[in-house]
């Protein structure tokens, strides 16, 4: 290894403990539990202990135990290996769900906060209108009139979670209009454009980011609330709103297949909106 590799693998080990001791606790418990979550999502099979597919009625409802760490479902499948591999489509969905609300806001926020005048007047009244309506009403209509699968599970969850963003990229780019640095750089003769480009977009980004981080969670239990009433990701896919939605007929006797997988929602969607938090702290003030 050359002098100047080591030197940078030295500055970035030093940069990662640096940054590891000012993370609050509870930051760094909830990267890990994302990571974890990330990790069964992008190579499962390494976590897995079964197949989560594979029907063994000699195990069904079984409960946790030394080797089912979580208990089997009513078709003897492993519930820990079925939840690790639900948490790949259940990101997948929140990560498309969000992408789409954040690319569709971005349009209409921008439009109404630039253009102003009536046209910022009549949007501004369509957001406040959707954003009255509940998320979960939205998509169910959405999911009720072009029928149930994970396309439109993705685009129903990530309509009806635009208007929140956009009204949010509305003001504040409103509020950066209206800046020292803005009304600067329009007095010396910047074109608006480049204004816009340069300083007015860039930093709308900062606490979009931080949303972004917790609209990802948000979206996650929308979905899973739309696939527990049957609007979703059809079985056997082990999605964790389907598991939820698998599981309730036997909650009285089985309650692993309702706590587990509702507990695996609720932790990964904390866990996301403790980050999302932590970042929207770091970056006030980076505008």
């Amino acid at each position: 290894m050359s002098r100047f590799a080591e030197v940078t693998v030295s500055q970035l080990l030093r940069e990662v403990l640096e940054f590891i001791r000012h993370v609050p606790f509870r930051v760094a418990a909830s990267l890990a539990i994302i990571g974890f979550f990330v990790l069964a999502a992008i190579a499962p099979k390494v976590l897995q202990t079964h197949d989560p597919l594979a029907i063994d009625l000699s195990s069904s409802l079984q409960s946790p135990s030394i080797v089912h760490w979580l208990g089997t479902d009513q078709l003897g499948r492993d519930l820990y290996s079925r939840v690790l591999e639900g948490a790949g489509q259940s990101l997948a969905i929140g990560l498309g769900a969000t992408a789409l609300s954040i690319s569709v806001a971005l349009v209409l926020g921008v439009a109404a906060a630039l253009s102003g005048g009536v046209v910022d007047g009549i949007l501004t009244r369509i957001f406040d209108v959707l954003f009255a309506i509940p998320t979960l009403l939205l998509a169910l209509v959405f999911v009720t009139v072009f029928g149930p699968s994970v396309l439109t599970e993705v685009i129903a969850v990530g309509i009806a979670t635009a208007p929140g963003y956009a009204r949010m990229i509305r003001g504040q780019m409103l509020s950066i209009k209206g800046t020292g640095y803005v009304e600067a750089a329009k007095a010396l003769g910047h074109p608006f454009p480049r204004i816009a480009w340069r300083h007015i977009l860039p930093n709308t980004m900062n606490p979009l980011t931080a949303m972004m981080t917790i609209g990802v969670g948000q979206a996650i239990i929308w979905a899973s609330g739309l696939a527990f009433l049957g609007l979703g990701v059809a079985p056997p896919a082990p999605e964790w709103g389907a598991l939820l939605n698998a599981g309730r007929n036997y909650v009285i006797y089985s309650w692993w297949l309702e706590v587990i997988p509702g507990l695996a929602v609720t932790i990964f969607a904390l866990s996301l909106t403790i980050v999302g938090g932590h970042l929207q702290d770091r970056l006030e003030g980076k505008t």
